[in-house]
C-alpha cells in the first residue's frame, strides 16, 4: 500500500497511526514532492491523505480509510468490543474530523485572512477560538465516560485516541493554552509511549523539515 501524505498533515498522522497499530506496512508519498498536477489525478478530491491499494485502487478520506483498515485488517481493533464504546469513540473523532478540523484547515485560515481580510490577527483568533471551544468539549466529553480509562475509550489506544493526538499537536502550534484539559493530557502522556504514536509523528517523517512544525501555513 501507499499512503500519499504530507509529515504535518494531521488527517495523514491519524492514518499513520492506525496502520502502526495494525502492523501494516506502507509506502510513504510525500504530496508536495510529486510533479505538479500528479497527486489530484491520483486522488481527484486533490485533499490529503490518500491510500492507493496494491491493486491501485485509491481511497481517499482518512475516516474512510480507517473505516476501510478497520473492516478489511479488523485485528487488533481500533474500537471497542461495547457497542456503547464503540460509538462514542466514534463520535469523539468525528467530532475532532468534522467540527474542529474542517474549520481550522489551511485551504479554510487563508480564505479568512485574505478573502475576509481578518489578516494574520483575524486568522489567530479564528484558530484559537474554534480549537479552544472544540478542546473544551472533547475534556467534556471524557469527564462523561462510564470509568476513567488510560485511552478515550478502554485500555488499549484506537480510534479516538488517533484522533486526538494530532489535535494536540495542531493546538500548540497555534498557541492555544491546554493546561485546563487535564483528561486529554493524560491520554496524551499515555499514547507518548506507545511506539505506533512515535513512528507517526511529523518530525520521524522523511520530508519533515523542523520549521514547519511553527508554521501555520
Amino acid at each position: 500500500m501507499k499512503l500519499y501524505t504530507y509529515q504535518r498533515n494531521s488527517a495523514g498522522e491519524r492514518v499513520r497511526i492506525a496502520l502502526g497499530l495494525k502492523g501494516l506496512a506502507y509506502e510513504y508519498v510525500s504530496v508536495p514532492g510529486l510533479a505538479e498536477g500528479e497527486y489530484r489525478r491520483i486522488n481527484p478530491q486533490g485533499l490529503m491523505p490518500a491510500l492507493e491499494l496494491d491493486n491501485g485502487q485509491v481511497i481517499a478520506q482518512s475516516g474512510a480509510i480507517l473505516a476501510f483498515l478497520e473492516e478489511r485488517f479488523p485485528e487488533p481493533p481500533l474500537l471497542p468490543a461495547d457497542p456503547v464504546l464503540r460509538a462514542q469513540s466514534r463520535s469523539f473523532g468525528l467530532f475532532i474530523a468534522a467540527e474542529m478540523h474542517a474549520v481550522t484547515v489551511s485551504r479554510v485560515r487563508r480564505f479568512v485572512a485574505d478573502e475576509l481580510g481578518a489578516g494574520p490577527e483575524g486568522e489567530a483568533l479564528w484558530l484559537a477560538h474554534w480549537t479552544a471551544e472544540g478542546l473544551a468539549r472533547l475534556e467534556a466529553m471524557l469527564a462523561q465516560r462510564s470509568q476513567d480509562f488510560t485511552f478515550c475509550y478502554g485500555e488499549t489506544p484506537g480510534w479516538a485516541d488517533l484522533h486526538l493526538i494530532p489535535a494536540l499537536r495542531n493546538a500548540r502550534r497555534f498557541d492555544v493554552a491546554l493546561a485546563s484539559y487535564e483528561r486529554l493530557l493524560a491520554v496524551e502522556g499515555a499514547c507518548a509511549e506507545i511506539p505506533a504514536f512515535q513512528a507517526a509523528r511529523p518530525e520521524a517523517q522523511p520530508d519533515f523539515i523542523s520549521s514547519d512544525l511553527s508554521s501555520r501555513a
